[in-house]
Formats: C-alpha cells, sequence, structure tokens
C-alpha cells in the first residue's frame, strides 16, 4: 500500500499565470536534467515558473526562466538558479512539436514542475495567447458561474 502512495505524482509547482495568458492545446510529460543541490530545492517547494518558457534547439528542447532558488546547505555545489535547464523527451515529439510551433506560431510553457516514481517531471503545454478581450470572456464567465452557484445554494436554503 504504501508503493502505491509512492507511485502517485507529487505537484511541486504550477504556472497560474500561464493558465491565465494562454489557451493551452496540448500538454506532454518530459524529464528534466537537474544537479543534486536542485532536485532537493525543488523537493522543498523552492521553484518559479511564473515567466518560464520552452525553446528547442538543434533538436534538443530547454526550459529558460525557471527559477530554482539555491539549495541552503549546497555551499560550491549549488548552481545558477536562472539557468538553462534541459528537457527529456523522445526525438520524434521534440520534432513534432517544433514544426508545430513554427508553423502556426504557438509556444511551449512549462505548466507543473512534479515528481512522478522518484524523478522530477514537467508537464509542458502547447499554447496559443489570449488576447485581452478572450481573457475578459473567461473573467465574465467565472462571475456568471460564481453567480449561478451562489444562487442555487441560497434556494436550497
Amino acid at each position: 500500500m504504501a508503493n502505491a502512495q509512492n507511485n502517485a505524482p507529487k505537484t511541486v509547482a504550477q504556472n497560474k499565470k500561464a493558465l491565465h495568458d494562454y489557451f493551452v492545446l496540448e500538454s506532454y510529460e518530459a524529464g528534466i536534467e537537474l544537479c543534486g543541490t536542485e532536485v532537493k530545492s525543488v523537493r522543498a517547494g523552492r521553484i518559479n515558473l511564473k515567466d518560464a518558457w520552452c525553446s528547442i534547439v538543434e533538436g534538443e528542447m530547454f526550459v529558460n526562466g525557471m527559477h530554482i532558488s539555491p539549495y541552503d546547505h549546497g555551499n560550491i555545489f549549488n548552481r545558477d538558479p536562472l539557468r538553462v535547464r534541459k528537457l527529456l523527451m523522445h526525438k520524434r515529439e521534440i520534432m513534432r512539436l517544433f514544426g508545430t510551433t513554427k508553423q502556426q506560431g504557438l509556444t511551449l510553457i512549462p505548466l507543473s514542475v512534479y515528481f512522478k516514481k522518484g524523478r522530477a517531471k514537467v508537464q509542458v503545454g502547447l499554447c496559443k495567447g489570449k488576447k485581452l478581450y478572450d481573457k475578459r470572456d473567461v473573467a465574465a464567465k467565472k462571475e456568471a458561474d460564481r453567480r449561478i452557484e451562489r444562487e442555487m445554494k441560497e434556494r436550497s436554503r
């Protein structure tokens, strides 16, 4: 039974700003290449995905702008918090994403970081930018849903 709990993904960080600014069309799971002290910082939840994005260079995928705070007890082994980190995906998937982003003007954004079977994973979203009127529509829909929920709660009393 303890083994089943270890297999469940443990979310460490989410990129809420990305969900506000982009429509997520598809999402993919990718491994991430980290150093020892970075893994300890990520496990402690000291990671920020707010301004992060992914790029594809020479058939390899990288995450830029992801901030992992230096580990407190890491001394000389700590790395630069904003360094570019390599994402691990199959070459076929990377090339498909590269073609899609170039043709359709989409972007790759890291949506969340989590641990799955003891390994750090990044959920990468293939995203399309929202316009200002799209953001207003989403806000109006949320407000309408809240109002309906409130009315239903009042009636049930």
